[in-house]
């Protein structure tokens, strides 16, 4: 008896020492390696996110991804590379610029190269499980990835309605019992609760088509916005000395279609007669849904048609977000898992009279981005610092205690995450988008943005410049380009484009960069190809 009882303890002693040993080891994973849940909206713009209280934010709230800024850090000052959806993703995905990864422009701009090395191959390397669930709009499939499912049809951006997706680059499945959001959003928390290792950290990306065009919200959302919402204020842009502004096809007056203001036709269409109906407007030609509606009330009423499902759209994702915070909060997961909200891009909501994206306008060229991580970043914070979308990517790796590869072009923000530390942001950064015409005549165009001025040049088909004081000219109105006094901060500023070219090995020729435009080269996933893959 007195052996077995001895022998009793030590095995007692040594189960104890082993679960213990068992929760420090783990305890120190989960300091070291925090969950990773960087959630992107398509399209999203800050003046569509209240925590940044702009002129939208009390007409059109959103609580659940404010919740993330309340619990965080919120970014002020964050801009993208190529204000493009594809091109912006490959930023983040990789750490550099798009003439660095090849993948810079989404029309006839071929396919992502997925052998190339990227955040998520790094953080699996390093014992993470990663998955990516939404829109990736990448066109090859994706890799370094435990788990995959992401929307190919319509050219890879998915539908809001029965979208196609790819399930770990393989099986091609109609999602029909959900809108869009919703499916993504299930999906998400499904591979979280059910499909995941629990004893590994976890990097997801969790990805929304919303709120991009056409804008097609979730019937539980159709009745917000029953009045008319006012206008920015530039709405009338007149374009006055900027003539690639003038040159455009996105302006809502003039440029939005059929189906993006939920105009169908009343006879049956075959599918070719559908898409030449669907597509009326895109190039400038005039129609009204009724003769009696011209002018400044036509433009109002396709501006209030379109903004409202816009908001609507938001409106859904932010439900999702909420869905995958409270799941997060219910299995004690919030404190260890760094939290991101951001969009692959801005977008215009009536200012300068537009919708879309391309230019180096504020409204486009800016970002939202929130971080949250308990651990490290205090509640209610905030950052004004000049931030770039190739900087997600080091500062992801070095939260997870990993260091950013040499080749990466983008910097680690996660000194300026903590409030003990005065860390400074970039002093200028630089901008270059290429695509042209399709779809809505954008000039090509590079330029660098400062603290406070802005110089953009226009070259592929002319050689022009701008130059915007932006604490004094926030909405870019005023081209100060060859006005007196103007002519120090002008050559300072195409001296730092020099310097930024140079440093991102972007300072090609003139003749280079337009055959970057010119180049063409088909996309895999073809609707053709999709439609066979489903039958």
């Amino acid at each position: 008896m007195k052996a077995n009882t001895i022998f009793t303890a030590i095995i007692c002693l040594v189960l104890t020492f082993g679960m213990n040993s068992c929760s420090d080891n783990k305890q120190t994973v989960e300091e070291t390696k925090p969950n990773i849940l960087f959630i992107m909206a398509d399209d999203h713009a800050v003046a569509a996110i209240s925590a940044y209280k702009d002129w939208l934010s009390e007409i059109a709230p959103t609580p659940n991804i404010d919740r993330i800024a309340k619990n965080g850090m919120l970014m002020t000052r964050t801009f993208n590379t190529n204000s493009i959806c594809g091109p912006s993703r490959a930023a983040i995905l990789t750490g550099k610029y798009g003439h660095e990864s090849r993948f810079f422009k989404n029309e006839k701009g071929g396919d992502f190269d997925g052998s190339q090395q990227t955040f998520p191959k790094i953080l699996q390397k390093n014992g993470y499980q990663t998955a990516v669930i939404g829109k990736w709009h990448l066109g090859t499939a994706p890799t370094g990835f435990d788990y995959s499912k992401v929307m190919i049809n319509w050219g890879g951006q998915g539908t809001y309605f029965n979208p196609v997706f790819l399930e770990n680059g393989k099986d091609t499945m109609v999602e029909k019992t959900r809108h869009s959001t919703a499916q993504v959003a299930h999906d998400a928390i499904k591979w979280l609760d059910q499909g995941r290792d629990k004893t590994k950290p976890f990097m997801l990306m969790y990805q929304f088509k919303a709120p991009h065009r056409p804008w097609e919200p979730a019937p539980e959302f159709q009745k917000l916005f029953q009045e008319d919402l006012p206008h920015p204020a530039n709405f009338n842009d007149d374009y006055k000395g900027r003539k690639a502004a003038s040159k455009q096809w996105m302006e809502i007056e003039n440029h939005m279609n059929r189906k993006d203001l939920k105009v169908y036709p009343k006879e049956k269409l075959t599918p070719r007669e559908l898409n030449t109906y669907n597509a009326f407007g895109n190039k400038g030609q005039f129609w009204t849904p009724h003769d009696s509606l011209q002018g400044a009330a036509l433009k109002n009423w396709k501006y209030q048609t379109y903004i409202k499902d816009y908001l609507r759209c938001v409106a859904g994702v932010d439900k999702a977000v909420g869905q995958m915070l409270d799941y997060l909060k219910a299995n004690d997961m919030l404190d260890n898992t760094v939290i991101v909200y951001t969009s692959d891009q801005g977008f215009y909501l009536g200012e300068h009279g537009w919708f879309d994206k391309r230019f180096m306008y504020e409204e486009s060229f800016r970002m939202p981005f929130m971080i949250s991580y308990p651990e490290m970043i205090k509640p209610g914070t905030t950052n004004d610092n000049l931030l770039l979308n190739i900087d997600f990517a080091p500062t992801l790796l070095d939260l997870a205690g990993i260091e950013t590869p040499k080749d990466m072009q983008g910097t680690s923000f996660k000194n300026q995450l903590s409030p003990n530390i005065e860390a400074q942001g970039r002093d200028a950064i630089y901008y270059h988008y290429y695509e042209f015409p399709k779809w809505h005549n954008v000039e090509p165009h590079y330029g660098v943005r400062t603290d406070r001025y802005k110089l953009i040049h226009f070259y592929y088909s002319m050689d022009e410049w701008e130059l915007f004081d932006l604490d004094n000219d926030k909405h870019e109105m005023n081209n100060l380009y060859g006005k007196p006094g103007y002519e120090e901060i002008t050559a300072a500023l195409k001296k730092r484009i020099k310097e930024l070219q140079v440093e991102f090995k972007d300072d090609m020729s003139l003749e280079e960069m337009r055959a970057m435009t010119d180049m063409v080269v088909e996309r895999v996933y073809s609707e053709e190809n999709i439609n066979k893959a489903i039958k």
